[in-house]
């Protein structure tokens, strides 16, 4: 598949667009396989620090309900901040709150009802307008964000949350390179951003490395304003960071801190540039 859409120039620091739109469903399909398969004890077991299998689930499910409600339906109904409330501060609380609401909701009734809301997002999202303007991604610095980068990220949450549920019940990342080779590209468009405030003379790259078939190599390039991930040129990198692809999405959704990536990781060149590219942060967290 080719994940890629032609350029748009005002959003070219942020590296070629991503088509997400037909992965939607393939992912869609592979949670409902997960959930009708697991044990009844499975839903009880600890998915993510603080919720169960079940909460996780339920997660997904207010994920669902709120980007149609917002983007699909028109409804500004929903939660609102409180005074002083931060971005982080507010999801978090919503997203227990939801999670706290569906404890009375049984298994079955939230695989049901997961399967039916689900099916709808994925026709949502394979009708969107990749070039239309959506919500922000803070984690990428851009608001509004185009509807590519917005609903990539999405597909990266969903796929995120399943590989949670696979290890929370003994399973493996699953390594199907469709997918994840998209998660990857899409959790690397963080990099200008985490870079944001790291002072070099303009030219200097840091290039990041991702064995696996899934995998591929991501170039920033410092530029008069900010940091960029469009075509590098063809000098040498001042940095270069290797990671093995389990690594390189814990990093990026905060399974695993920096410090243990670095460890991992085989860097070259300057290691100041390396270690701040491993800051990297993919996640509102």
């Amino acid at each position: 598949m080719n994940s890629q859409l032609s350029d748009v120039p005002s959003h070219s620091w942020l590296g070629s667009p991503i088509d997400a739109r037909s992965l939607f469903a393939p992912e869609q399909a592979a949670l409902m396989a997960m959930l009708r398969g697991l044990a009844p004890a499975d839903w009880g077991k600890e998915a993510v620090p603080g919720w169960t299998v079940r909460d996780l689930a339920a997660h997904i499910l207010g994920g669902f309900y709120g980007r149609l409600a917002r983007d699909r339906d028109s409804h500004r109904n929903g939660p609102a901040f409180t005074p002083g409330e931060t971005l982080e501060a507010f999801i978090h609380r919503i997203n227990q709150e939801w999670v706290d609401a569906h404890r009375r909701v049984s298994p079955a009734a939230l695989t049901d009802t997961l399967d039916l809301i689900g099916g709808q997002i994925t026709r949502y999202f394979e009708a969107a307008d990749p070039n239309s303007p959506s919500v922000g991604v803070s984690w990428a610095g851009i608001d509004p964000a185009p509807m590519w980068l917005d609903s990539a990220r999405d597909f990266t949450e969903f796929w995120t949350h399943r590989q949670q549920i696979r290890h929370a019940v003994g399973q493996d990342t699953d390594p199907d390179p469709r997918l994840l080779s998209v998660v990857l590209d899409t959790f690397m468009r963080a990099l200008p951003h985490t870079l944001h405030e790291v002072a070099a003379s303009v030219g200097t790259q840091i290039q990041v490395q991702v064995d696996s078939p899934a995998g591929g190599t991501w170039t920033v390039t410092a530029t008069g304003d900010r940091w960029s991930l469009a075509e590098p040129d063809a000098e040498p990198p001042a940095a270069v960071v290797r990671l093995d692809v389990e690594t390189a999405w814990r990093l990026c959704t905060r399974g695993i801190q920096p410090d243990t990536a670095l460890a991992r990781a085989r860097i070259d060149g300057d290691r100041a540039l390396a270690e701040a590219a491993c800051q990297i942060v993919s996640i509102v967290y």
